[in-house]
């Protein structure tokens, strides 16, 4: 399951994909330093985007958050099942351009680690990942393997199309469908 993703982009780009969209970026106090990030991991603050009150005229609102809802035992909830699910409330976006998978056995006495796999979208160094936020944490959302994961992983992180970036993060009391992406939309590559 996703641990780890890379966000690499800038701040204008986002402002420039989303007032393609016809949705206005805004955020609170000054303009967020967005270094560009190889590796984001569970309880690290990270950069999600959440529809903006129709009151503050709309758009979509930039938060820096921390990965993972807290649990009373173990570790946090970082990643947290879409299937069957309507997620009326709460819904946001996690902009990236790559994720981590790993595959293998540690082995013992840890001179092997697991492969790392990178995978990034085909026509895009841009996408967004379904998430909820819960008051200052994120989550992401996954889904059934769709055919560039499924060599390597039984779950996937739920990416959503461009087009419906809008719908997930509007109003409407149910989120969009969710679609599987087809096979050729991300890119593999070993890490290590």
């Amino acid at each position: 399951m996703c641990n780890e993703f890379r966000f690499q982009q800038s701040l204008d780009r986002l402002v420039d994909e989303f007032s393609q969209l016809g949705l206005p970026l805004t955020w609170t106090g000054g303009a967020p330093n967005l270094e560009p990030r190889d590796s984001i991991r569970p309880t690290d603050p990270a950069a999600i985007l959440v529809g903006a009150d129709a009151a503050d005229g709309g758009g979509v609102e930039l938060k820096q958050l921390r990965w993972g809802f807290p649990r009373p035992a173990g570790g946090p909830v970082i990643n947290f099942r879409s299937d069957g699910r309507r997620f009326p409330t709460g819904r946001c976006l996690v902009p990236a351009d790559g994720f981590y998978e790993f595959t293998g056995q540690n082995a013992a006495p840890r001179t092997q680690r697991k492969s790392k796999w990178l995978f990034t979208a085909t026509d895009s160094d841009l996408f967004c990942i379904a998430g909820l936020v819960r008051e200052d944490r994120f989550t992401l959302l996954t889904m059934e393997p769709g055919p560039d994961i499924a060599p390597y992983h039984d779950r996937q992180i739920v990416i959503l199309p461009r087009p419906l970036w809008a719908a997930w993060l509007g109003a409407a009391p149910d989120a969009p469908p969710i679609p599987p992406l087809p096979a050729g939309s991300l890119k593999v590559t070993q890490v290590r």
